[in-house]
Order: structure tokens, then sequence, then C-alpha cells
């Protein structure tokens, strides 16, 4: 079966259009390219154990039980009012890092260097990409800053353009404040570098020689 729909692949030759449909939407996912998709449903309808449906059964239930966090943007499970960041009192020292996505949070925990609170984005601005600081999770912020008692912003977002804009963007939208201190991953953090790319010695370092903006 696989080399059947391989050839199909291949030399554009019409294919079952729930396969077809199938495959798009793995394509869709990011750095997922088109091969990718392909191999992975090819490997889904191949199996024998289940694995199709279990996985079916899994994203389903992910998308109707869990949902951003209402404070940070943390995904968690909907039956809790926030989630464990924070509601961890001792993460309320005073320090808020600013990230892109869910997928830095994990990679910053993972590496054990920040104990504080976290501030999810859910992107950054990008004028190729459409997304406009409206699709962003900043109006919150003063609000949370205030309440917090948040003394230090930590912005840990990529160092590419994208990124450095849509930190000058939430700089701007929170003003100057001479009680709060902003800073920024040191120069361990490469040019257009994501955090997940980087090993823990690395973002150690980049995290723990931060400097002021």
């Amino acid at each position: 079966m696989e080399n059947i729909l391989l050839i199909a692949i291949m030399h554009g030759v019409k294919m079952n259009s729930k396969i077809e449909k199938l495959i798009k939407q793995f394509a869709k996912l990011p750095r997922v390219g088109g091969r990718s998709a392909q191999r992975i449903v090819l490997s889904l309808l191949q199996d024998k154990t289940g694995r199709a449906s279990n996985l079916a059964n899994t994203l389903n239930d992910v998308a109707q039980s869990v949902c951003p966090c209402p404070i940070c943007g943390v995904l968690m499970d909907n039956e809790n009012g926030s989630c464990e960041f924070c509601r961890d009192r001792s993460r309320a020292n005073g320090q808020l890092c600013i990230v892109r996505d869910l997928g830095d949070v994990w990679t910053l925990e993972k590496s054990g260097i920040f104990h504080g609170r976290y501030h999810i984005l859910g992107g950054q601005i990008s004028g190729v990409s459409g997304v406009t600081p409206d699709d962003l999770n900043i109006n919150s912020l003063p609000k949370r800053i205030k309440e917090e008692n948040i003394t230090e912003i930590i912005f840990a977002l990529p160092n590419t353009v994208e990124g450095k804009t849509t930190q000058h963007y939430v700089m701007s939208v929170l003003g100057n404040n001479d009680n709060i201190i902003f800073s920024e991953l040191a120069s361990g953090v490469p040019l257009g570098g994501d955090l997940d790319y980087l090993d823990d010695g690395t973002l150690s370092l980049a995290f723990g020689g931060r400097k002021k903006i």
C-alpha cells in the first residue's frame, strides 16, 4: 500500500480524497513538510494496533479539555481556574518572563534556570505572516504587572526581526516605569535563534547574563 501511495503522490496520480485531505492537514503543522506528512499518514494507515484511532481520540480529548490559562496563556485543563505556574506562590518573586509560545516555557522549565512566572504572547508581530498586536496576548500585561507587583520583565523572544519588533512594541505599551527593570537574554542566543534549539548550557548563560534594555 505504501509503494502505491508514494507512486501516486510522486506522479500526481489522484488518490483517495480522504487520505489526501489528511496528508494536507498534517502538512500544515509547523516543521512538517509534504513528504513528512505523507510518511506520517502512511504509517498510521498501515498500523494494525489501533494507533490511528488512539491518536484521533487523544486529539479530540485535548481539543475539548485544554484551554489557555486566563492569566498567562499556558495551556491547562479547563476545569482549573488558572495554571500551575500562576497558582504557585513561590513563583511570585516579581519576575515575569515574556515568551512566544508554550514550547519556550517547556524549554526554560527543562533547563531549571527560571523560577518566576510566564506570560505567553501566542506568537510575534509579523507583517509577512499578517500577525498584528491585536492577535497577541499583550493588552492584559499592564493590569497583570500592577496586580502581581512585577519588578522585572524578562524578554525571552526569538533573536529575529519579528522578535525584536514584538519586544519593542510590548515595551511601548507598558511605557516608562522606573519601578520595573526590562531585560533580555544575552548574546548567547544566536541571530535568528529560537529557544528550543539551544542546549541547556547556552540557554543558562544567555539567561543568567541577561542585560537591561
